[in-house]
């Protein structure tokens, strides 16, 4: 199967960058914020988007969580036995808060329903505002991102591969 590199790692640096200033633009009150990551991804670019934003701002420490949408998901019955869950982590209260709800790629839509309904485990936010940073489009869901890094154009039997030097030891993304 070919592959091909759509995002380098100083293509995918600055989109964080620009995603980051986005936020803040859109944001005027970081104080609110609270950057919630999609494991295992999606929490590493809320990390890297929660760091700029702080930067910023140059404020406080910007709360970050990551959660695993793996139950909430309603595909559990086509996936059965080999869904993996892992540990959520929202150590914070998101009561009141702006919740940048955080993904690598956004393609159909589900596991975003998911997180959202996930995200209801943990209160009530005052909003919720999508950042990914790929959207490939072939949406299934009415789901559309606030912030997008780039938009990839793919056809449905291609896939989208984020890789990330924290989780995967290279930074780039690929289409195959």
């Amino acid at each position: 199967m070919a592959t091909k590199v759509v995002m380098t790692e100083d293509e995918i640096s600055r989109a964080v960058k620009r995603m980051a200033h986005q936020i803040v633009e859109t944001n005027k009150d970081s104080e609110k914020l609270v950057f919630i990551g999609i494991i295992a991804r999606g929490a590493t670019i809320a990390k890297r988007l929660a760091k700029l934003v702080q930067q910023i701002e140059d404020g406080e420490k910007i709360p970050v969580g990551k959660l695993d949408v793996s139950l909430y998901r309603d595909d559990i019955k086509i996936k059965g036995k080999f869904i993996t869950v892992r540990k959520s982590d929202i150590p914070f209260s998101i009561e009141g808060k702006t919740v940048v709800l955080v993904d690598d790629v956004l393609y159909h839509g589900r596991t975003i329903s998911a997180a959202l309904d996930g995200l209801k485990d943990y209160g009530r936010a005052a909003s919720i505002q999508l950042a990914v940073l790929v959207d490939r489009g072939h949406r299934e869901l009415p789901v559309q991102p606030d912030y997008v890094g780039k938009k990839i154009p793919s056809t449905k039997n291609e896939q989208v591969t984020v890789n990330l030097t924290d989780d995967d030891g290279i930074e780039q993304v690929v289409i195959a």
